[in-house]
């Protein structure tokens, strides 16, 4: 046989042979580094988790405390409920995304299919309400108003309805009792959501995907107490499903009550007047806009004096914070959020902010003392009073003489505080002020603590504002150049403004200080600052911190932190001071602008002092105002666009305190009637058991009731002044009909032009 040579072959099979083995040697170390990686740098975390996924937790929710008022009423408790879910995870499985089953759903619970699928989809920038704001993984809740027939149609059709529950739950309930609404005291609740648990999740109080969260008021204040903590038992499972052991078990807590110091009976009566003054202002003329006035919303507080704890807080308008509970659907949020309804979400008591009128006239009197002034005067109360070429006249352009600065406060003269503020206001340098101007009148107003937070606790308290220098040159850098491009010399009034205050809006001018002095001009306070104010003039001069809560107290009664009422100053006013002003605010009810609403009360039993006040606002009616003090409580009450301050608001505030101390219209007192002679002290006793030891809510009488009680005994709401008294003939007669802080009808003509401008911008 011939041989035939191998030439070219041997080379490539050994090169194919080398290429194989380094593939094959790459391949092994590859898996030895990945098997490395996996077993020895990662092996614990691995084996966390892999032994996570033979594990199950089962969640059993918290029971949420109880919002008690001062007796041990319940505002805000719970209610078992049969609540219908979804579980979106489950829907977005199935080939429609659930709208199947979803649209069988809502014939069920007698709903539309677009009201079902409206309240599963999640919220975002672009999706209106009704929306799920909670997390995505959690069952959604649908309705929490199943009847057990609509449960029973679920749970016996579980084929049916795939990702669907209808389980009995806790859910929140905020009863009314007595129909005190106390809505923005109260707040509400809603889904905790992903960002709020990456928040928590390091915290002493992390959030559970099936929490429920505070969202305003009380029930965000104290969301934490109130929510106590989730039990979760964990159970060993196989890869099957089937339960191997307990591995685990965390035990709940149930959230603690929060009692308050708010009286239940006295917040019904609160809401009640303040709504009926509103009615009533609605039916009366403005004879300046020529229409009735629109009251459109208002304030209430009741405080007890010498605590600053909260007993009432009413405003209007309200809402029924059960329209939360479940999801809330489109129409009650577009109302609830909506310019028509005048945004009832507001808790107006702390967060509405107006012109105080002349019950600020307190402040300016305390200032004129440090500034080195007499209280007894005499100053001089002209029908007028001029600021270079303007003319700011008194009220009804009426002149008492020499007067002191009590007898100013009694008939509200505007002039004697036009004429103080001024001469401070010069005496600091005027539109160049000195270096180390004093500026008591501004200064005197911090010191009150107005400009800033009560410190109440409630949140989104607002700060209201002191128009001092500082304040006009911040707020002219912020606006100074939409000013100039909008302001015309010679054009309407609000483009003049615009133009000089695009020219000299840094400036503290002339009209400023004359406007500030009578509580106008950009001078910005809320009803809660003023009951402060009030309260601090009752008790001889501390300003407490405005709370709500009074204790915290364990779901078994064994643990109770009471919340102890805390200072954050003192009125800046000697004892004597304090005394004189006190002396002339005791005046105003028994001989000056508010006597006509207190003819028959009993003063010498019951010493009660006031201040009528009578703001305007540019661009709207005047806002009524009436501050008031006993002994006991101080309370404060404003309508906005209401008229006048004895003529809105003085009327209802009489009517709180004849329920506080059962006084009748005719000036008897029957301790009986009254429900809170003197501020309630003891706490409501809570048993191991949980149960409350509180009055029944049928003790209470219902607002028809105590109308036609009323209306039996009492004499007519008027707005006219009634025949004037011999004791100052002059200064009722003056009174009955006007607002007490001067001449309006000439003060609003004077904002239209020169240094005497008013406010540039709607409170």
């Amino acid at each position: 046989m011939t041989n035939i040579p191998e030439t070219g072959r041997t080379p490539r099979v050994q090169v194919r042979l080398v290429v194989i083995q380094i593939l094959v040697v790459s391949l092994l170390a590859t898996l030895g580094g990945r098997l490395w990686y996996l077993q020895i740098r990662e092996g614990d975390t691995y084996a966390k988790e892999a032994s996570g996924n033979h594990v199950q937790q089962v969640v059993q929710p918290a029971v949420r405390g109880s919002i008690l008022d001062a007796r041990g009423v319940p505002i805000a408790d719970n209610e078992t409920r049969l609540v219908v879910s979804a579980s979106r995870t489950d829907l977005m499985k199935m080939k429609d995304d659930g709208e199947t089953v979803l649209t069988k759903l809502a014939g069920v619970l007698g709903m539309t299919p677009k009201e079902v699928q409206d309240k599963v989809r999640l919220c975002d920038a672009e999706t209106p309400q009704p929306c799920w704001n909670g997390s995505p993984y959690q069952p959604i809740p649908i309705t929490d108003e199943a009847t057990p027939k609509q449960a029973l149609q679920i749970r016996e059709r579980a084929e049916d309805f795939p990702g669907i529950t209808a389980e009995p739950q806790a859910v929140r309930r905020y009863p009314a009792p007595g129909d005190a609404n106390t809505a923005q005291v109260l707040g509400y609740l809603s889904p905790v959501t992903d960002e709020e648990i990456q928040q928590a999740q390091d915290s002493d109080s992390p959030y559970l995907r099936s929490d429920q969260v505070g969202r305003s008021g009380l029930e965000r204040q104290y969301d934490k107490q109130l929510r106590g903590k989730a039990g979760v038992t964990r159970y060993e499972v196989d890869n099957l499903g089937r339960v191997m052991g307990e591995a685990e078990n965390d035990p709940g807590r149930p959230g603690d009550n929060l009692v308050t110091s708010i009286d239940a009976r006295v917040q019904r009566i609160a809401e009640y007047e303040l709504n009926e003054a509103m009615k009533a202002a609605r039916k009366e003329h403005d004879r300046n806009t020529g229409t009735n006035y629109k009251a459109d919303s208002g304030a209430l507080v009741v405080m007890e004096a010498k605590t600053g704890r909260v007993v009432a807080m009413a405003s209007n308008p309200s809402y029924d914070p059960n329209a939360w509970v479940g999801g809330i659907s489109a129409k009650d949020y577009t109302r609830l959020t909506g310019k028509e309804s005048n945004y009832p979400l507001l808790n107006r008591a702390i967060q509405g902010q107006s012109a105080p009128g002349s019950i600020f006239k307190v402040i300016p009197t305390a200032a004129a003392i440090q500034a080195g002034y007499s209280f007894e005067g005499p100053y001089e109360c002209s029908s007028s009073y001029s600021v270079g070429s303007q003319v700011f006249k008194n009220f009804e352009s009426k002149g008492y003489g020499p007067i002191s600065l009590g007898r100013a406060l009694e008939v509200s003269c505007d002039t004697v505080f036009y004429r103080l503020s001024h001469e401070e206001w010069k005496k600091d340098g005027g539109t160049k002020p000195k270096k180390n101007a004093n500026d008591w009148f501004y200064k005197t107003a911090h010191e009150f603590g107005l400009g800033e937070e009560t410190g109440i606790d409630l949140p989104n308290e607002v700060t209201g504002r002191v128009p001092d220098r500082q304040w006009k040159l911040d707020y002219w850098q912020a606006n100074k150049d939409a000013w100039c491009k909008s302001g015309k010399k010679d054009g309407d009034y609000a483009e003049k403004i615009a133009y000089e205050n695009c020219l000299e809006g840094n400036r503290l001018r002339a009209g400023d200080s004359v406007n500030y002095s009578i509580g106008q001009g950009d001078t910005l306070v809320t009803p809660i600052q003023m009951a402060t104010i009030y309260a601090a003039l009752a008790n001889g001069g501390t300003l407490y911190n405005p709370t709500v809560g009074k204790a915290v107290i364990s779901a078994d009664g064994k643990n109770v932190r009471e919340i102890q009422p805390e200072a954050h100053g003192k009125l800046p006013m000697s004892q004597k001071t304090l005394q004189a002003v006190d002396g002339a605010l005791e005046g105003v009810v028994t001989r000056g602008s508010a006597a006509w609403r207190f003819q028959d009360w009993p003063q010498d039993e019951i010493a009660l002092h006031a201040k009528t006040g009578t703001a305007e606002v540019y661009g709207k009616q005047t806002t009524s105002w009436f501050a008031t003090y006993t002994e006991d409580y101080s309370i404060v009450m404003t309508i906005s666009q209401g008229g006048t301050g004895s003529g809105a608001s003085a009327p209802a505030v009489r009517k709180v305190y004849n329920a506080l101390y059962g006084v009748s219209e005719d000036g008897k007192i029957d301790k009986r009637k009254a429900l809170l002679p003197e501020p309630q002290k003891d706490l409501p006793k809570i048993g191991s058991d949980g149960s409350i030891d509180a009055p029944k809510v049928d003790e209470y009488p219902s607002p028809e009731d105590r109308k036609k009680a009323a209306e039996a005994s009492a004499q007519p709401v008027v707005f006219h002044a009634p025949a004037p008294t011999t004791a100052y003939p002059d200064a009722l007669a003056a009174t009955a009909n006007t607002p007490s802080g001067g001449n309006r009808d000439a003060r609003r003509r004077s904002a239209r032009h020169g240094d005497s401008r008013r406010r540039r911008i709607p409170a």
